[in-house]
């Protein structure tokens, strides 16, 4: 298995597998933005319009592949656009597939976006989770800091409003002082 960094033109080629493993997800009862059943061609479109952001420099994804190069899984980060934010960024659907979890690749997804963070001077990331998930777990375990709750921030895959669970973590060097 294998974890990389995707550019525009390259998701643009992937998108039917990220499309799938989008659907898996949402089919699978993750709270990620969309609710079930998610259509095939809503999950093209979406990813479609991601590969606008790569290309512009405001998003960075990361596909997670087997040795036949499916795509098992992916992450992104958000960069904000605001001239004080540049020190920051939102993690953002970090997926995987069904038939890949349990084999810690959500680890290794989740450390390839930190590790990469980092190394681009980002020091701060953050994300909002379903509360009480097992996303939750996970992301407590991997050393996130829970600072609160949202309540009915969003439905889940099944159409009930959730509330949401707001998580940050410093990554790389001190942060600058302004």
């Amino acid at each position: 298995m294998r974890v990389r960094r995707v550019g525009s033109a390259e998701l643009h080629a992937r998108v039917d597998a990220l499309a799938e493993l989008l659907v898996d997800t949402v089919e699978g009862g993750a709270s990620i933005g969309f609710l079930a059943p998610l259509d095939r061609q809503a999950a093209l479109a979406w990813w479609r319009e991601r590969a606008e952001g790569v290309a512009a420099g405001r998003l960075a994804v990361w596909v997670a592949e087997d040795d036949g190069n499916r795509v098992l899984g992916t992450v992104g980060l958000d960069f904000p656009d605001k001239p004080n934010s540049g020190h920051r960024a939102e993690l953002v659907k970090l997926m995987v597939h069904r038939d890949a979890r349990g084999r810690g690749l959500g680890r290794t997804l989740l450390a390839a976006a930190e590790e990469s963070a980092a190394s681009t001077g980002v020091t701060l990331l953050h994300l909002d989770t379903e509360t009480d998930s097992p996303a939750e777990r996970f992301y407590d375990a991997a050393g996130w800091t829970r600072i609160g709750a949202i309540p009915d921030y969003a439905a889940a895959p099944d159409g009930v409003l959730r509330p949401t669970s707001i998580y940050y973590k410093r990554v790389g060097s001190t942060p600058p002082t302004c």
